[in-house]
């Protein structure tokens, strides 16, 4: 009776102890990190021409809005054709899959996680042959002890108290992991769409391209004709037809190179379909300026930002690393794991079942390392510097995706700016080409004037074509870094493409 009350009092003495390690249990995961990011609410390059001042108090924290609605921003182009590839790619692109298999595997991962929180169960049914010493058995040393085969049937069943949070920072980490894998799909397919608008846009400025020296090569003909009839009744030397038949075979060999870059384009584009280059034909369609480019209006928020995939799949990861920091201290305090199995045995199957051949076992185990050489302190360290280097990834990636932005908004503008200083220029220039034509046919002026009114012409509209092209396309990449459009789908304007 002394020893009872005796035990019961050290009982008494250890709650307080044990309530303690209850305490610390719960609190084995830090804290979410603070990154310590302020970002400003306007983008710098946020104006079409000039930088709008952020004024004071208008800082705010970096939140990540992954599950904020991007809109199918390709809409905005209004181009029935670049709809078409969009479908084309989700439905069939190999990296897609890649990455759509990854965050099934997450999943499965995470769900395997979530068994942990629930008991374990299972049947067993088996036979098993066995020679036993006499020494086993408690019988006189010397004495005979046959072999026996025992029949055995049952069930069995385990949980883990998870009183200092192994399982749920387990299933934290598991669900970070999952969130980051499945922000990483979104990066790919975001990635994947802009690849193929801007691939697409390729095409169709070097279509525009293709067709402007097309056009160009017909003019050139038309010169050569008219020096070679003009040489022939004596107006001119034989040095202007020589000169026009070699403006004639350099525009020819620029129009083939083109070609050869645009047939290496229409590959890339293939590629980005699922598709082998040798089963894709994409129809030329010249990039003109009725084409619709989606106007990007001053001032964005940067809050459209934090739908970025690369800075939703950051944020995981650090909250990942911060779970597997409450995993490692885990594993220094006690795991209570109860245990039963219930069920027959019996030396005959045919008394397996029988009500007298009943067995059972009932474990709670508690267990908690005393001495492993400073492994799980290291575990501890390592999981902490992990949760500082996912704090700090962070913080870069928020960084590198503000000077993403920053430099397509300037990039945009400056495309936008030239386009339009362009117009003027190139009407002028097809002024002077028509006047040069003009007076060439009429002997005013020489050929060579002629040809370098005609080069000029060319060159000029050549970069307004390519400006137009690049318009397009650094409006997309300006999309890709805010992670989406700037308004939700079918609200964005469009206007039309200059030059």
């Amino acid at each position: 009776m002394n020893s009872l009350i005796h035990l019961n009092r050290r009982g008494l003495a250890m709650a307080p102890l044990l309530a303690a390690l209850v305490l610390a249990g719960c609190a084995t995961a830090p804290p979410p990190p603070d990154a310590k990011i302020a970002v400003p609410t306007a983008f710098k390059e946020g104006a079409p021409d000039t930088a709008i001042p952020v004024p004071q108090g208008q800082w705010k924290t970096a939140e990540p809005a992954e599950a904020q609605a991007r809109g199918q921003w390709w809409l905005a182009f209004n181009d029935p054709a670049l709809n078409q590839l969009q479908d084309q790619a989700v439905a069939a692109s190999p990296n897609l899959a890649v990455a759509a298999a990854r965050v099934k595997a997450a999943r499965a991962s995470l769900n395997s996680s979530q068994a942990d929180r629930l008991p374990q169960i299972g049947v067993t049914f088996g036979t098993g042959r066995q020679k036993s010493s006499a020494v086993d058995l408690g019988l006189p040393a010397g004495s005979s002890a046959p072999p026996v085969t025992a029949w055995r049937s049952g069930l069995t069943a385990s949980y883990e108290v998870d009183f200092f949070q192994r399982v749920s920072n387990s299933i934290d980490a598991a669900t970070a992991d999952a969130a980051a894998t499945e922000a990483a799909y979104c990066s790919v397919l975001l990635a994947l769409q802009a690849d193929v608008a801007q691939t697409y846009f390729q095409l169709r400025t070097l279509d525009a391209e293709v067709a402007l020296l097309d056009r160009t090569l017909g003019l050139r003909n038309e010169n050569l004709q008219l020096t070679e009839k003009r040489y022939k009744s004596g107006d001119i030397s034989e040095f202007d037809t020589a000169r026009a038949r070699t403006e004639y075979n350099t525009t020819l060999a620029e129009a083939r190179g083109l070609k050869g870059t645009r047939a290496q384009v229409e590959h890339a584009l293939a590629l980005l379909l699922g598709q082998a280059p040798a089963a894709f034909t994409a129809p030329s369609a010249p990039l003109t300026s009725e084409s619709a480019v989606p106007a990007v209006p001053a001032g964005l928020p940067s809050a459209l930002l934090e739908r970025r995939p690369d800075v939703a799949a950051a944020q995981a990861q650090m909250m990942a690393s911060t779970a597997r920091v409450g995993l490692a201290r885990s594993a220094i305090f006690p795991a209570l794991s109860l245990t039963a199995n219930g069920g027959y045995a019996s030396y005959e199957l045919s008394d397996l079942f029988k009500w007298n051949a009943r067995t059972w076992l009932v474990n709670a185990v508690l267990s908690m390392p005393l001495f492993d050489g400073g492994r799980n302190k290291a575990n501890i360290t390592r999981a902490e510097a992990s949760l500082e280097e996912s704090v700090a990834s962070y913080r870069q990636t928020v960084l590198a995706a503000f000077g993403d932005v920053e430099d397509k908004l300037s990039s945009l503008s400056a495309v936008r700016g030239q386009a339009e200083a362009l117009d003027n220029a190139v009407v002028s220039a097809r002024r002077s080409a028509d006047l040069a034509d003009k007076r060439y046919r009429a002997g005013e002026d020489s050929y060579l004037t002629l040809i370098d009114t005609q080069r000029s012409l060319l060159a000029i509209e050549r970069q307004a074509v390519q400006l137009r092209g690049s318009w397009a396309t650094s409006t997309v990449g300006l999309i890709r870094a805010l992670g989406g459009s700037w308004a939700p789908a079918g609200t964005v304007s469009a206007v039309a493409g200059k030059g």
